[in-house]
């Protein structure tokens, strides 16, 4: 069983003249021990050896993808699990995006990890298009688009939720001229016949418990969202075993987003 995960650690697991979380986020990755681990909001893993560093701790090997704009991601893979090929997907996201594929059973698992922009919708819309390229140029036919995507799901009333949001922050998932919610990037990659993993082994659960952000860390900018995706081709749905969100103990605290875990009938090829 292969086992992914998704997780934006904020601003690489440390803050601004406050406290530094690495140790916790390095804590809930061994702990959940994830073969492929897609990361996002690593500030500052791209010098100083830090990526290096934190992949050597929790025994994993990282591919980063870096940053103009925003700030870099990666994806990460643990052995036996062999990476045949890794690269960025070559577009002026604000943040980034990390391409891995890792050899199967199955044939080539191709990973996109992503941070979409969370300012505008417009610009998610137009990032979401760039991984459903991307998503085509696949290798094979089991991919796996996953990562922060900053975009509300299309199948959920979010009105109620948006209303009691500051304006600031209620503006980022409106279209703008009008206050209809923009789902559009989440629209766009399902209308690529891609599939949502959480809701599709989830379904007799309440929309709250997929819920991935804000923590008990905090996220004024958040009024519990799910805002991290994990969203495969339909050879990837076929052999989802489990998908959930990883709550309690250190993923309260370590960052503002909680890790999102899928369990895949894969095995190392």
């Amino acid at each position: 069983m292969l086992r992914v995960m998704t997780w934006n650690i904020r601003t690489g697991g440390r803050d601004r003249g406050g406290a530094d979380r690495l140790d916790q986020v390095v804590q809930v990755i061994d702990e959940q021990a994830p073969d492929v681990l897609a990361l996002q909001e690593l500030r500052g893993f791209d010098r100083d050896g830090l990526m290096a560093g934190v992949a050597g701790r929790v025994g994993m090997t990282p591919h980063l993808a870096r940053s103009c704009l925003g700030q870099p991601v990666a994806v990460l893979v643990r052995p036996p699990y062999q990476v045949v090929d890794a690269g960025t997907v070559r577009r002026p996201f604000h943040h980034a995006a990390a391409r891995v594929v890792v050899a199967t059973s199955a044939g080539p698992f191709t990973v996109l990890g992503a941070h979409l922009y969370p300012y505008s919708g417009g610009r998610r819309r137009m990032e979401a298009d760039w991984l459903v390229r991307a998503v085509r140029r696949a290798p094979g036919p089991l991919t796996l688009v996953t990562g922060d995507l900053n975009s509300l799901d299309p199948g959920v009333d979010h009105t109620e939720r948006l209303a009691g949001m500051p304006i600031l922050y209620r503006r980022r998932h409106l279209r703008r001229g009008g206050g209809d919610v923009d789902t559009r990037a989440i629209a766009r990659l399902l209308a690529a016949d891609l599939i949502d993993l959480w809701p599709s082994v989830n379904a007799a659960a309440p929309e709250a418990a997929g819920r991935t952000v804000p923590t008990r860390f905090g996220g004024a900018e958040f009024a519990g969202m799910r805002l991290d995706y994990l969203l495969g081709t339909h050879a990837v749905a076929q052999r989802l075993r489990e998908c959930r969100v990883i709550r309690g103990g250190a993923a309260d605290r370590a960052s503002d987003h909680y890790p999102l875990l899928a369990t895949l009938d894969l095995d190392a090829g």
